[in-house]
């Protein structure tokens, strides 16, 4: 028996400390069932109230809101960089759905309450641990690490999601030390954080840039009924009895907008199925390769997609070569080089510093 952990976090998210010794006491299946039956028990209490979760959390700004900030280690103290831009009223839907104010400094992005000058630690990111950035309406910036969820355990670092609308930023919402060079490019939203993000991410030597979905490159074939005319660049599905949306795009898959959101890159797939085919819908297994090693291969599985949109999955899966087992060993075959590379850098430096501090010693 195992802990229910997407229960637990549901539940404790804010709490750090107690989903630790929870992990820390669930020595036996008799505490494990214990701790299983207690969240169980609040999550129905919860549930009884009417109110979604999200709404009753409280979102504590200071050292103690999620145990650890999400990369603010790297670099320093967040509140303590100068605030290049400030955006305000920015809606926010993971890891909490709620109204902030987004500031950007020379080492961090970082979501603060409106009206307080404390970084949120939980939605605190330094530049050189973000991975990949995807935009369409929304933006997700993905922490190192943060890309899949843990096979076990608790979500210790989670992405960040926040939606903007396709028109200019108000006027006042925009503040800090190059608010006066943002204004050049604050026509919309959309210019003025790719301006800043590519501006932060290129300052902070980090060769990540923004994602983005393109219709003219996969879009789905099911018609929007609340946009009939535009082109829907997601395909809906279901992750066990979660709904939420596939974007196939030309750097890997993503999975949103509901926890845990999952992005998967090209270069870790090892081959993509179909199950369960059906006359209006069919699944989507996804084969990754592991993380680690010697590891089997994880396998994400996604149902309930409709039919319409089997024709452009399948010529974006050969189109990427997804389907074929030879081509997936030559991508496992480069993502263990390039690992093995960053290995050998490490140890390099490693060596290098361990030399240096032998000959430091003999001119002493």
């Amino acid at each position: 028996m195992e802990l229910d952990w997407e229960r637990l976090n549901a539940i404790f998210s804010p709490r750090q400390d107690i989903l630790d010794g929870i992990k820390r006491c669930a020595e036996t299946p008799g505490k494990v069932a214990l701790f299983n039956e207690i969240a169980s028990h609040i999550h129905t209490k919860l549930a009884e109230n009417g109110e979604p979760e999200a709404k009753r959390r409280k979102v504590q700004a200071g050292p103690t809101t999620n145990g650890s900030t999400n990369g603010a280690s790297a670099a320093g103290n967040p509140a303590e960089d100068p605030i290049l831009l400030q955006v305000k009223e920015i809606s926010v839907s993971v890891p909490q759905r709620k109204k902030f104010e987004l500031c950007f400094t020379p080492n961090f992005l970082y979501a603060r309450l409106p009206g307080t000058t404390v970084p949120i630690q939980a939605m605190t990111y330094a530049w050189t641990d973000i991975e990949k950035t995807q935009v369409q309406h929304n933006y997700i910036l993905f922490p190192r690490g943060s890309t899949t969820p843990p096979k076990s355990g608790p979500v210790t670092v989670e992405p960040l999601v926040f939606t903007v609308p396709a028109t200019a930023p108000k006027e006042g919402t925009i503040g800090g030390s190059e608010a006066g060079s943002a204004a050049a490019v604050s026509d919309t939203y959309k210019g003025l954080f790719h301006w800043a993000f590519n501006r932060r991410l290129r300052a902070a030597g980090s060769d990540v840039h923004i994602v983005a979905s393109d219709p003219n490159k996969f879009h789905s074939m099911v018609r929007q009924p609340h946009r009939p005319n535009e082109k829907a660049v997601h395909v809906g599905a279901f992750r066990g009895s979660k709904d939420g949306y596939l974007f196939f795009l030309e750097t890997g898959i993503l999975w949103g907008f509901k926890k845990p959101l999952i992005f998967i890159p090209l270069k870790r797939i090892a081959a993509m199925s179909y199950t369960n085919i059906l006359q209006i819908t069919f699944n989507v297994v996804i084969e990754v390769f592991p993380e680690e090693e010697g590891d089997a291969n994880d396998e994400y599985e996604f149902g309930m997609v409709d039919q319409q949109d089997y024709g452009g999955i399948d010529d974006y899966v050969k189109r990427n070569g997804l389907q074929d087992r030879s081509m997936a060993e030559q991508r496992k075959g480069k993502l263990q080089l390039a690992e093995n590379k960053g290995k050998k850098g490490a140890d390099s430096d490693a060596a290098n510093a361990r030399g240096a501090g032998r000959r430091h010693g003999r001119r002493r």
